[in-house]
């Protein structure tokens, strides 16, 4: 039995970010940014990319922990790193953001957490792999995410929405999410008509992993109305748009 389309603002996301515009950012949000020596901050103002990536997450009894590696890329070559360490700990229950330059000083700062400690070494690869222009990484929220995650599964009216493992997975570790609406092939007409829209669901689950589920909003209905539909992959999302483009059409 599917239940009535909620309806939802969706934002468009930004733009990639610059590596200048992604530094301004992360030292806007972060607590001890002025803590950060005087030459890194040099060094970055002049990068030529940067990546960011999820290192390590942990959950417990309402408490979490988020470890993020940024790294920039410089004009000689070489690579410069920032680890910043989001969590809940402090009274009142506010996420805080803290930010370092020496991964001795993270696990010091992840030690002082009422949470266990991160398990592996934060050591960079041999090769740290930039692209010029890098997606956007996720930015979650910890939130009631397991219950957004269920709210979204209902309204699915698709006959194969994700299976009952993936659901009971996101359910049971889901802790925080994001949602972003996905670009690449928009199927919208000139002319005032239905419409199809793609958007991504990232789910951050207490173990570190990252799962997305893919919903197709449109109106390609008899009677006008919203309809959604969830799939487990980008790909499945996308071939639905295009059996909905001729519908559209």
């Amino acid at each position: 039995m599917s239940v009535p389309y909620e309806t939802a603002a969706y934002e468009p996301p930004e733009s990639p970010e610059s590596p200048e515009e992604h530094l301004a950012r992360l030292l806007g949000r972060t607590l001890n940014s002025f803590e950060l020596p005087d030459e890194t901050i040099r060094q970055l103002d002049c990068a030529l990319a940067h990546d960011s990536s999820l290192h390590s997450a942990h959950y417990s009894s309402g408490l979490h922990r988020a470890t993020y590696r940024h790294t920039w890329l410089l004009a000689d070559g070489s690579a410069v790193t920032l680890w910043e360490l989001v969590h809940n700990t402090v009274p009142g229950s506010d996420t805080q953001h803290e930010v370092y330059a020496d991964d001795e000083e993270l696990r010091a700062a992840t030690a002082r957490l009422p949470l266990p400690p991160d398990a592996p070494d934060l050591e960079l690869p041999a090769m740290v792999e930039l692209a010029a222009f890098p997606e956007p990484r996720h930015e979650y929220v910890p939130d009631d995410s397991a219950d957004h995650a269920r709210r979204l599964l209902r309204r699915a009216e698709n006959p194969d929405p994700p299976g009952d493992e993936l659901a009971t997975l996101l359910l049971r570790t889901a802790f925080a999410h994001e949602i972003t609406q996905a670009f690449g092939r928009p199927h919208r007409p000139a002319r005032p008509g239905p419409s199809c829209s793609l958007y991504e669901h990232a789910f951050l689950l207490t173990d570190g992993q990252e799962i997305s589920l893919w919903e197709v909003e449109h109106t390609a209905t008899p009677d006008g109305r919203h309809m959604c539909e969830v799939y487990a992959t980008e790909d499945a999302a996308r071939d639905a748009m295009e059996r909905r483009a001729g519908t559209l059409g």
